[in-house]
């Protein structure tokens, strides 16, 4: 009698394993979302962790990384931290990218936020990209040190747009236009407006280790496959190898690695000269140069250290995986057709210097493709071979947590 009572029993435990496993298994695979790097914890700081596999001289390196990034800049001359301006959007670039997360639209513009507004004019430069506004570049500086004049005040109103859902609901979309003011010149007529915001940080390592050919392999820029989608590579001109190469950040993929994106959010976003940016960002304006010899004001060591920050932080772990409502909306999200631009998974291939961040399988449900997204959705200001109707997939790893940490 014991011995039926058992088999009964384990037959019952298969059956309801069965049927678990039926029920799971879809999202059960993405739960290490950044491969080993990955954290398993809710709360404020997911965005901030270092990668769980970091240990001795990376982590050290990812902790030296995590002050840089902190550290705010000050007008020279300064004992530390100097370099600030002449013009500038912020000071840190923590204050664009709180707890390395997203940051809120601000209330006031012209105050420290991580919103500026993008420029260029018709055409293109010598290596492809948007052409510079004359007296103000591609990037609106919205403050200035003490002395020197903004480019400009900037200024946004907003126009509202219901939208009806098929069971009746009504909700309101708010669509920002943006505007500048009080420029320290006369700003042309045909120069183009494109607002940027500070986006997540985490992850871009594992981003920047996925081979290049499994990105291309989900081009299709012409709709070969008639879904509908026809997605493209962005080409920029790396400022290291001085060569054109896929982009693969920025909201138009307008930087092939996180170190130009890095290097360039120093010079553009702070006005602080680093060793591939070695000039001022106001350099040959009427509001210019400062007169100090203390170029670079980021060190090779202070960069290399912030880029090796973002290459290794953590890639939060899906939560709720098992619920039934995840499960149905991973069903519908892959129907209506949502994992063709987001692509839910990837193999990076090896880094070099950066084990930790090789050869992972991860989940960031982005292509890194450009896409159209429509006239609603258009800047109208094209960059390298982005258009103004496109933009690159954001990935979605961690999005659930964007209220709890910002």
């Amino acid at each position: 009698m014991k011995t039926i009572y058992i088999v009964i029993s384990f037959i019952l435990l298969l059956a309801f394993s069965s049927c678990k496993k039926d029920l799971v298994t879809p999202n059960k695979y993405r739960l290490n979302a950044g491969g080993a790097t990955t954290t398993y914890t809710a709360t404020s700081n997911s965005y901030a962790t270092p990668a769980l596999n970091l240990e001795g001289e990376s982590l050290e390196q990812h902790l030296s990384g995590d002050l840089a990034f902190e550290q705010a800049f000050v007008t020279a001359p300064a004992v530390v931290n100097e370099g600030l301006g002449p013009i500038f959007n912020n000071n840190s670039c923590i204050a664009c990218h709180p707890r390395d997360g997203r940051l809120a639209h601000p209330e006031d513009l012209n105050t420290f936020t991580g919103l500026f507004l993008r420029t260029s004019i018709p055409g293109a430069c010598e290596n492809g990209g948007p052409k510079p506004v004359p007296g103000f570049g591609v990037q609106l500086s919205q403050n200035s040190n003490y002395g020197t004049k903004a480019e400009v005040e900037y200024s946004v109103y907003y126009t509202e747009i219901p939208i009806t859902f098929k069971d009746g609901t009504v909700v309101n979309l708010r669509k920002p236009h943006y505007s500048i003011a009080n420029s320290y010149i006369p700003f042309p007529a045909d120069a183009m407006l494109s607002p940027r915001i500070g986006p997540p940080v985490f992850g871009l390592g594992l981003l920047e280790a996925i081979p290049e050919q499994d990105i291309l392999d989900n081009a299709d820029v012409n709709d070969v496959d008639g879904d509908g989608i026809s997605g493209k590579a962005n080409y920029v001109w790396n400022v290291q190898t001085q060569r054109t190469e896929l982009g693969r950040f920025g909201w138009k993929a307008v930087n092939p690695t996180v170190l130009q994106q890095s290097a360039g959010a120093y010079n553009d976003d702070m006005g602080v000269t680093n060793p591939y940016f070695p000039k001022e960002s106001s350099h040959g304006q009427l509001n210019g140069t400062d007169l100090l010899d203390n170029d670079p004001e980021v060190s090779q060591q202070d960069l290399d250290d912030v880029v090796f920050y973002c290459l290794t932080l953590a890639v939060p772990a899906p939560r709720k995986i098992e619920d039934e409502q995840v499960i149905r909306g991973e069903e519908l999200f892959t129907k209506i057709g949502c994992a063709k631009c987001h692509t839910p998974k990837f193999e990076t291939g090896n880094y070099p210097g950066i084990k930790e961040i090789s050869f992972q399988t991860i989940y960031p449900y982005t292509d890194m493709l450009l896409h159209d997204m429509g006239e609603e959705l258009a800047d109208f200001r094209p960059s390298f071979k982005a258009t103004g109707f496109e933009w690159k997939t954001r990935p979605l790893w961690g999005i659930g947590l964007s209220n709890l940490v910002n």
